[in-house]
């Protein structure tokens, strides 16, 4: 199975897991909870409460919130695996002597060092394969300006690929506020629906929908910002490693090398 299928797959479990935790919250306690306060308001003529449950009772909560861990899920694989590659900093892939200039010849050495790496995640972590490539193209070209171009050309597109892959995040960020907004067109037409019983003196009906339209958007525009927040935070995380990559690899490769011992 490949990279892609593997990361599909991450995507649907991490969906899969998010709805059956969600959905059984929600069924087990956060609705019980919340029918049971508003028929003790009702018993007493008193306007459903504004308790957790009753604020997160509806559909489009319980939609909204399955995105948002969803997404967060996603963004916890994504922290994971530059974690991952922020412990390759520590390791030393290029063991040269002391005041050792690395030579075309050399650079082929250590070329075949890196491409015998077990593991594939590391092979195709960011430093690895900046080492790699320029290490390889070195040592056919001989052009040292050319070896560090190509090694910064490998950051900038890992850096591309780690923001294309927060695509889907991004569209749920966009999206959760929006099924809020349903919910809130929801609660107003059915409050409109009931405009007739308030005229009679039973508002009742009124505010427990518009209490559905405007819940469902306060708590959408917290998880929207919660996630916003997850998401910026790895973005940082992530920019951190491909400078700390790029530092690596101006120490302890591009600054050595050289067509002579």
């Amino acid at each position: 199975m490949n990279g892609s299928s593997m990361g599909f797959l991450k995507l649907i479990i991490a969906l899969v897991l998010s709805t059956l935790l969600i959905h059984s919250v929600f069924t087990l306690v956060i609705r019980p909870q919340a029918q049971l306060e508003m028929q003790q308001a009702a018993e007493a003529g008193q306007p459903a409460p504004r308790t957790t449950s009753v604020l997160l009772k509806d559909y489009e909560q319980e939609f909204s919130i399955i995105l948002c861990v969803w997404a967060v899920g996603i963004l916890g694989i994504k922290w994971r695996t530059t974690s991952f590659q922020f412990s390759l900093l520590g390791r030393n892939y290029i063991p040269r002597e002391e005041n050792e200039t690395i030579t075309p010849e050399s650079a082929a050495t250590y070329f075949r060092s890196l491409q015998t790496l077990q593991d594939p995640s590391e092979r195709e972590a960011v430093l690895p394969r900046m080492l790699i490539t320029s290490l390889n193209h070195f040592n056919g070209t001989k052009d040292i300006s050319s070896a560090a171009s190509v090694a910064h050309q490998v950051s900038e597109l890992a850096a591309d690929h780690m923001d294309a892959e927060l695509s889907m995040v991004r569209y749920f960020a966009w999206a959760i506020p929006s099924i809020g907004f349903i919910g809130t067109v929801r609660g107003i037409g059915e409050a409109m629906s009931k405009a007739g019983e308030a005229l009679e003196g039973n508002i009742t009906g009124v505010t427990e929908s518009l209490g559905v339209a405007f819940n469902s958007t306060l708590i959408a525009l917290f998880l929207s910002i919660f996630l916003m927040l997850c998401m910026h935070a790895l973005q940082m995380y992530q920019d951190r490693l491909i400078q700390k990559c790029n530092d690596y690899c101006n120490r302890f490769l591009l600054s050595h090398l050289g067509t002579q011992n």
